[in-house]
C-alpha cells in the first residue's frame, strides 16, 4: 500500500482532512472565543491557518482534477465539501473507499 503522500489523491485527502479540522476549530472554538470571551486573536490566528489550508486544498484539488481526470461535476462536489462543516471528512471517506476498490481491482487473482 503506497504512502498517503506518494500520490496526488493521497496528498489531497490529507490536506482535505487538515482543512476540515481547521474549519471546525475556526467555527467551534475561535469564533466563540472571539464573540463570547472577547478574544479576537483566536480568529486571527486560526483564520489565517485555515486560509492557508483552504488554498492548499484548492491547489491539491486542481492537481487531482488534472492528474486523475476528474469530471467538472466531481470537482464542484469536492469544492462544495470544503464549504460545509464535516464535508471534507465525508469526501475523504468516499475517496478512501474508491482507493481501496481500485487497489482490489489491480491485485492479481490467486
Amino acid at each position: 500500500m503506497p504512502s498517503l503522500l506518494s500520490t496526488s489523491l493521497g496528498r489531497f485527502r490529507l490536506v482535505a482532512v487538515l482543512e476540515g479540522i481547521s474549519y471546525l476549530v475556526l467555527l467551534g472554538i475561535a469564533m466563540p472565543l472571539k464573540y463570547l470571551a472577547g478574544w479576537p486573536q483566536a480568529v486571527k490566528v486560526v483564520g489565517w491557518a485555515h486560509g492557508v489550508l483552504f488554498v492548499a486544498y484548492l491547489v491539491t484539488l486542481l492537481a487531482v482534477w488534472v492528474g486523475r481526470r476528474w469530471s467538472f461535476g466531481r470537482v464542484v462536489v469536492a469544492f462544495l465539501a470544503s464549504l460545509i462543516p464535516f464535508g471534507t471528512f465525508w469526501l475523504d471517506r468516499k475517496l478512501k473507499q474508491e482507493e481501496q476498490a481500485e487497489t482490489e481491482n489491480k491485485s492479481p487473482v490467486h
